[in-house]
């Protein structure tokens, strides 16, 4: 049989590639039981919480929900922008799924589906001037099927819809209550399947990680650093990387640049937010910074560190059920003054099958009307990114917790740096 490394005659892809990383033992512990556990749970989630909204169905466009109230999912990044794949679920528990025309098979099998019909989809790319029309019989369509099982047209719950469907449904007496919050009032509360999927999905990207610590070192963009994680996350049946936030050197601050080709120089800061969504569909959200080439940090790099590291652990340490958001901001790290400028958008926010509710902002963006409480079997992100405005570089951190009955337990163990240091892995 041919070497492996035959398949490329340019040396520079035999060094990207890096066999021996992406031979380590690695091994999913996912059974199809745990699977099936997961769905049933969110299911049962969805329907508690359509009944909780007085809601006689709701219809879901947005992929990561269909995927929360099924397990049923195709093309995902695609149907993010383009509406061809929806569902129907009833407070009862009866789910229609619309599938992608000869994609019907994709959900025929999910237990969690009662019923697949073929889509219709109105936007322009498919349906050019015949949109109209097209969005007519689509209406007509789900008012047979809210008339067949019994549910009133005044409580139909809709996620994510655009002006052509929302007027065709207005037109025929419906006027759809907001159903995202619907949907991610169920999505907050986990239960053990669910934990489980989520630590594997952890465990692909702390893999990816780890290859990208490896690939740190001058000379390689980062873009080539980044890849290391697309090719982890992919490889173990990873679906996508929502955002490219990946820099180094001068390109960290200010932050929410994307990964680019800067070269990165010895001993700048790399900082990254992995945004992952990993098997089966569960995120891992997930942010370190490290000097390139692993070179010990200097003096204000250290600053940086320890600050964020500092705040990351003090907002952890304070997390329980019944704290309620307004309490968690009373309490919360402070932003020293000199980093406010250039603070991050969220303090902690909900993580499950994507990030979702809820979003706590730094104590000088808390809104009080923003209220509700931590529970039992939340899972949320810390997060923190701090420099100086006009300053050399960023640190970003972030770690991922699950609330359990006395306080939060972190579950990634990816390490932070030792500021003086390199990464021990």
């Amino acid at each position: 049989m041919t070497n492996q490394v035959d398949y490329f005659k340019d040396q520079r892809k035999r060094e990207y590639v890096n066999y021996a990383s992406s031979n380590a033992e690695l091994k999913n512990p996912i059974n199809e039981q745990t699977v099936k556990t997961a769905r049933a749970w969110r299911k049962s989630r969805l329907i508690q919480s359509l009944k909780q909204h007085d809601c006689d169905a709701i219809l879901l466009f947005d992929p990561v929900n269909i995927r929360y109230a099924l397990d049923s999912s195709n093309m995902n990044v695609w149907a993010l922008h383009n509406q061809f794949h929806y569902a129907l679920v009833f407070a009862d528990g009866y789910a229609v799924d619309f599938a992608f025309p000869n994609s019907e098979h994709l959900s025929s099998r999910l237990e969690t589906v009662n019923e697949v019909r073929q889509s219709i989809s109105w936007f322009f790319f498919a349906a050019g001037g015949t949109g109209p029309e097209r969005a007519s019989k689509w209406g007509d369509e789900i008012v047979d099927l809210l008339r067949e099982h019994g549910a009133s047209r005044s409580r139909v719950a809709v996620d994510k819809i655009d002006p052509m469907g929302l007027d065709a449904l207005r037109a025929r007496g419906i006027n759809p209550i907001e159903g995202q919050r619907v949907v991610e009032l169920a999505r907050c509360i986990k239960n053990d399947a669910e934990l489980q999927i989520m630590d594997w999905t952890i465990k692909v990207a702390e893999s990816g990680m780890r290859r990208m610590y490896e690939a740190s070192v001058p000379g390689k963009t980062e873009q080539e650093i980044w890849a290391e994680l697309h090719f982890e996350n992919i490889r173990w049946g990873g679906e996508w990387i929502e955002t490219r936030l990946c820099t180094a050197g001068p390109r960290t601050n200010p932050w929410w640049s994307e990964c680019s080709d800067y070269v990165c120089q010895e001993g700048d800061m790399l900082a990254f937010d992995t945004d992952m969504i990993g098997p089966y569909g569960y995120c891992a959200d997930l942010s370190r910074s490290w000097t390139i080439g692993h070179v010990p940090m200097d003096g204000q790099q250290q600053e940086l560190y320890s600050v964020a590291l500092e705040q990351i652990e003090h907002n952890v340490s304070i997390l329980k059920p019944g704290l309620s958001f307004s309490e968690f901001n009373d309490l919360s790290w402070k932003l020293p003054d000199k980093y406010v400028a250039n603070r991050y958008s969220a303090a902690i926010h909900g993580i499950g099958l994507a990030d979702e509710y809820p979003n706590i902002p730094p104590h000088p963006d808390f809104d009080p009307g923003y209220d509700g409480i931590f529970e039992e079997n939340m899972v949320v992100c810390a997060e923190a990114l701090i420099g100086e405005e006009g300053g050399r570089e960023c640190v970003k951190l972030e770690t991922q917790v699950v609330i359990g009955p006395t306080g939060a337990t972190r579950l990634d163990t990816f390490p932070f740096v030792e500021v003086r240091g390199p990464l021990v892995l």
